[in-house]
């Protein structure tokens, strides 16, 4: 595979799930196991020295958790071009919902299937999201629960009418083709709309757009 090769570090508490990470990753052509973090502190620094482009973030780990760990990688503006995966026991960890409103561009679980491990963090190195529509779903409706029945339309203001809708269908979990199809749109254009609305609203990715989409009411739970 050409092009450049993706920079990944590792943070897991366990030896041996980041062995079983590394041998995996390391096997293909195109992907860079850059280093290896075992609590939270040590992940944050790690990242910070090697600016890596994944970061596949467990969330219990100690001396800072991978929760803590992604709101220090996300609100550094010098690891802007860091997207972090978090790692999980189970598909929909307490913290998960925490983790993406902090800035994650995703999540796997630990058992996953070795080729949709690395499919992963090719997906989230080109800047796309991490999480299937019923994925999306559920985990955003447990973020729209915490959420006010007066949600803030504020962040919306810099939209127009039409970036409205496309947020509103990505905030349903739809790919740039499905909105394209819904809106009678080129994908091409549907992704032009998706780039300037991430603009506008200062979002790293997808999965913030989803975020946004469910605080300020565009999309409603159970709507998705």
């Amino acid at each position: 595979m050409t092009g450049p090769r993706i920079r990944v570090v590792l943070a897991d508490d366990q030896h041996l799930i980041r062995a079983g990470f590394r041998s995996l990753l390391e096997a293909e052509p195109d992907l860079d196991v850059v280093g290896e973090a075992a609590t939270g502190r040590e992940a944050v620094a790690l990242v910070k020295r090697t600016q890596p482009d994944v970061v596949l973030m467990d969330i219990r780990m100690p001396d800072g958790d991978g929760l803590w760990a992604t709101e220090q990688i996300v609100a550094d503006p010098a690891l802007a071009g860091t997207h972090v995966v978090v790692v999980t026991t189970f598909e929909l960890d307490e913290y998960v919902a925490q983790a993406i409103r902090a800035g994650a561009s995703g999540f796997l679980v630990k058992d996953t299937e070795p080729v949709e491990l690395i499919r992963a963090v090719r997906v989230v190195a080109g800047g796309e999201a991490l999480l299937s529509p019923s994925v999306t779903k559920r985990l955003l409706e447990r973020v729209a629960g915490t959420l006010n029945d007066s949600p803030d339309t504020r962040p919306l203001e810099p939209l127009t009418d039409r970036e409205r809708e496309v947020l509103a269908l990505v905030g349903q979990g739809l790919t740039n083709e499905e909105i394209g199809g819904r809106l009678f749109l080129s994908p091409l254009t549907a992704k032009t709309h998706v780039s300037r609305i991430m603009s506008k609203l200062l979002a790293r990715d997808r999965v913030q757009l989803v975020v946004i989409a469910y605080e300020t009411g565009l999309v409603r739970a159970g709507q998705a």
